[in-house]
């Protein structure tokens, strides 16, 4: 054959490959789109499981906000439903509920599962630490939120922030704190690191859904329980269990609450909806915060004024005491694994970047503005 006979044969070989090649690459894609429009066309319903009571002021309120957002945004494409605490499953087993797809998206604190992980308590508060607009710088311009993800993504689960009490009052008492002996044996009901600091400092942590804590404390079966802060403590009529009320909130400086969901269920949504699910997160994460910064005051007042609750602050030498036993029991965390020693190394680091900056912002501001 001629040379130049055999190139335009050659040649011509080619182009049909290539063409073949482009045929195949364009029907994927038409596959793809058509598995897309198909997906699309699709209508979801989900269920929301959660730790809060139904309704619940600011908790359970937050998280059907979450539910009605998700659904108005997807054009009622994305249905869901929620279920408080003990409507589906007890306030305790949501991480497990969606983690096994009972329920396809959860809502409630990540140190409620430390059982899981105990890397698990950085993503929600640490006592001592971050601030919700801290939390909030780390969570989506640090490393908070990839690490959370590589966390959960071994339970099948996809966090993302959704909500944020910001800084919580001390809690109730049933009698005075004046110095570190009185919290000897003291029963609190405090969760995830602030439980551990106070056992350090010879209390008994207890974890019990909020459910439960006005019976608790009424009981006696508990000395003294945290909460969040004065817009729920008075929906919860706490104060009629206890007399003493202490500020501030060490152990929950700024609480991220959390959406978790299934993430089979998640893959499985088209990506608009993906979008949908994970911007109404942010959305829920900043307005819970606006509401308490909203409510607490005139909720503050009224539980001063209209019930005679006596507001007290931790005596200074408790403070430091207890700032002490957290610096150790944080410490103590870190040392437990790998993971968990990457994470306080992230936390610590955007940490004390915020402290540095806070001394010049902040601090100060509020100083001049309130004259103290």
């Amino acid at each position: 054959m001629k040379r130049r006979e055999f190139i335009r044969q050659a040649g011509a070989g080619s182009l049909a490959v290539g063409a073949a090649g482009l045929l195949t690459a364009c029907g994927n894609e038409q596959q793809e789109h058509r598995v897309e429009a198909k997906t699309q066309q699709q209508n979801f319903e989900w269920k929301m499981v959660t730790t809060w009571p139904k309704n619940f002021p600011g908790l359970g309120t937050s998280a059907e906000k979450l539910a009605e957002l998700i659904t108005e945004m997807s054009g009622g494409r994305l249905q869901v439903k929620v279920y408080g605490a003990n409507e589906l499953v007890p306030a305790f087993e949501v991480f497990d509920a969606v983690s096994r797809g009972t329920a396809e998206i959860g809502h409630g604190a990540a140190y409620y599962w430390k059982g899981k992980s105990e890397a698990a308590q950085f993503f929600s508060t640490v006592p001592f630490g971050m601030t919700a607009q801290e939390m909030n710088g780390w969570m989506y311009h640090g490393d908070g939120l990839k690490l959370w993800r590589e966390l959960y993504r071994q339970f099948g689960l996809i966090p993302a922030p959704a909500g944020n009490t910001g800084v919580q009052m001390g809690g109730w008492f049933n009698k005075e704190i004046n110095s570190v002996a009185d919290l000897q044996g003291l029963k609190m009901r405090i969760p995830g690191l602030g439980g551990e600091v106070l056992k350090r400092a010879g209390g008994t942590p207890v974890n019990l859904p909020g459910g439960e804590l006005f019976t608790s404390l009424e009981s006696g079966a508990i000395d003294a329980t945290e909460w969040v802060n004065p817009y729920n403590d008075l929906a919860f009529g706490l104060y009629k269990a206890a007399k003493y009320y202490y500020y501030p909130g060490f152990h929950e400086p700024g609480t991220t609450l959390e959406a978790i969901v299934n993430q089979q269920a998640f893959e499985s949504l088209p990506k608009d909806l993906q979008s949908i699910v994970l911007n109404a997160c942010k959305v829920v994460n900043q307005d819970m915060l606006a509401e308490y910064t909203a409510r607490n005051p005139a909720a503050l007042k009224t539980l001063v004024e209209k019930h005679h609750v006596d507001v007290r602050p931790y005596p200074d030498d408790v403070l430091a005491t207890l700032r002490k036993y957290s610096e150790e029991v944080v410490q103590e965390l870190a040392d437990k694994d790998d993971f968990t020693k990457r994470v306080y190394q992230s936390y610590s680091a955007f940490l004390q970047g915020c402290r540095e900056w806070g001394k010049l912002s902040e601090i100060p501001y509020l100083r001049a503005r309130d004259g103290i």
